[in-house]
């Protein structure tokens, strides 16, 4: 027999375990990228119906807007901070009149859909003791977030909070911070009267709003 015929013959399958492992980094990079679109998702969407537990009194009603009976409201916390603009705004210097507040980002399709009802409302309800004002998250500069405002006529301002710190300042169970955008209305003397925490239309929005409004 010849050196030649004698020597190993090399295989050209890669061994077991290489393809096993190859097989494993594919699924797990599967994996990540169905979990990375998942939070995607879920950040910004159509919102949801829960804010995560706790006693907020809140009464849902069947088209997701939920509401506190006056004897049963809680104050909202202290929200202050810079707007887009870098002005300095107290909502609890609004006292008094009724407070809309929008939770909103101009990276989320679903606040683009509902920004303009929020600016014609916002102008109708301007000389009845309404104010607007937004609560602008997760957007890394106001850069987009002041060009939303200018391509959407908003006539509010909006507090610039990228890493929800004041969305957390509320009571567990008031607000979730993965429903974006999410809307709370404030009554008179400062406390959370209704709350949506999935995009609204203008009659929507208008059936939060009324019934505060109304309220002596």
């Amino acid at each position: 027999m010849s050196a030649a015929s004698r020597a190993p013959q090399r295989s050209n399958r890669a061994p077991q375990s290489s393809n096993r492992a190859t097989r494993f980094s594919r699924r797990a990079t599967l994996a990540a990228g169905a979990a990375a679109a998942a939070l995607l998702v879920s950040a910004c969407g159509s919102g949801g119906t829960s804010g995560g537990g706790g006693d907020t009194n809140f009464v849902v009603g069947t088209d997701g807007i939920s509401t506190v009976p006056e004897g049963k409201r809680v104050a909202a916390p202290e929200l202050s901070g810079k707007t887009l603009e870098g002005k300095q705004l107290d909502v609890a210097d609004y006292q008094g009149k009724v407070v809309v507040l929008n939770v909103w980002g101009s990276w989320c399709n679903p606040c683009r859909a509902e920004a303009k009802y929020f600016a014609a409302v916002a102008k109708d309800y301007a000389d009845r003791g309404v104010q607007f004002v937004g609560i602008n998250t997760r957007d890394g500069s106001t850069t987009s977030a002041l060009a939303f405002e200018k391509d959407f006529g908003i006539p509010y301002p909006s507090l610039y909070d990228p890493t929800g710190k004041l969305m957390l300042r509320f009571e567990k169970g008031t607000l979730n911070p993965q429903a974006v955008p999410s809307t709370l209305v404030l009554d008179r003397d400062g406390r959370i009267a209704a709350r949506s925490l999935t995009a609204l239309n203008e009659e929507r929005l208008l059936k939060m709003l009324k019934p505060v409004v109304a309220e002596k």
